[in-house]
């Protein structure tokens, strides 16, 4: 009887055991599958967007070549960012980019930037990102339009998304 009990203790103490053994390695599984997520859900974003919207746009006019790229666009939760890149041997640009640009989507919608980091107004060369509030319902393009002092028309550039 009393061998009968110890072999019965010992056999709980390794059920045990493998109960905790798969508990750890549930976890650790677990653990491992979200840091793979973590790390594979922004190159998942990235492979969704249209490689195209990622190409520089250049339009030259009146002295001003005004070069414009998406940086982020189409990434859901982060502002719509565009760096824009203004070059001249002639003129002072003091465009005020956050009340001179707007980005019209496919449907119509209009937006204003929310923000403009880079150079200040003034000089011959200033660059910067412009940032716009994401359109939901996510459009499937957008143009962004630079309205310059003294031009006629506005400087627009175009991305399917």
């Amino acid at each position: 009887m009393r061998n009968d009990l110890l072999f019965r203790e010992r056999t709980m103490v390794y059920a045990n055991d493998g109960a905790t053994d798969r508990r750890r390695r549930w976890w650790m599984a677990s653990m491992a599958l979200a840091g793979l997520l973590m790390v594979a859900a922004p190159w998942v974003v990235w492979a969704q967007t249209n490689p195209a919207a990622a190409a520089e746009q250049s339009s030259s006019e009146q002295g001003v070549t005004v070069k414009v790229s998406a940086k982020s666009i189409g990434v859901a939760g982060s502002p719509w960012e565009f760096v824009v890149a203004l070059d001249t041997h002639s003129a002072d640009l003091s465009d005020d980019l956050v009340q001179s640009a707007t980005l019209t989507t496919d449907d119509g919608r209009t937006f204003k930037p929310t923000g403009w980091l880079g150079a200040p107004p003034g000089g011959h060369h200033r660059e910067g990102v412009l940032a716009f509030d994401v359109p939901a319902p996510r459009p499937a393009a957008v143009e962004l339009r630079i309205h310059r002092p003294g031009e006629a028309a506005p400087r627009s550039f175009r991305w399917q998304l």
